[in-house]
């Protein structure tokens, strides 16, 4: 399979940088799977897996929480607002974030403000039972 650039960038820092075979990216309408000469596009992400297949068939997941995803002529670049590698998540503030987002749900006031805290809150759940950790 044909290789194109990849990085993932965080505020706290590069994840991974090289060449990649595919991505797979939770982009807010949905996942999709990035390819050599995909067309270009802009995505917001949600919270959830990037799946990186490097060349060789080697592949990586990382969390992401957010963020976008921008699929150029010159590669695919995703800028999280934090990620981490899958094998690093702690099921337990995992468990603490799925009660914060709860408490979230509860204590909001307005219809906006319930339906962005229950969407978090089904994304965290999705997560933990994607991750069976």
């Amino acid at each position: 399979m044909a290789a194109f650039p990849f990085e993932l960038v965080s505020p706290e820092r590069l994840l991974f940088t090289g060449e990649v075979e595919s991505v797979v990216v939770p982009g807010s309408e949905g996942e999709l799977t990035v390819l050599k000469d995909h067309a270009p596009l802009m995505t917001t992400l949600k919270p959830g897996i990037v799946t990186v297949t490097e060349t060789g068939g080697r592949a990586q997941r990382l969390f992401v929480r957010g963020g976008f995803a921008d699929v150029a002529p010159t590669g695919l670049t995703i800028l999280a607002e934090s990620s981490v590698p899958v094998e690093q998540l702690d099921a337990a503030k995992l468990d603490a974030e799925i009660k914060d987002a709860q408490d979230d749900v509860n204590d909001a006031s307005t219809d906006e403000g319930r339906r962005l805290a229950t969407e978090k809150l089904n994304q965290l759940q999705e997560l933990r039972g994607a991750l069976s950790i």
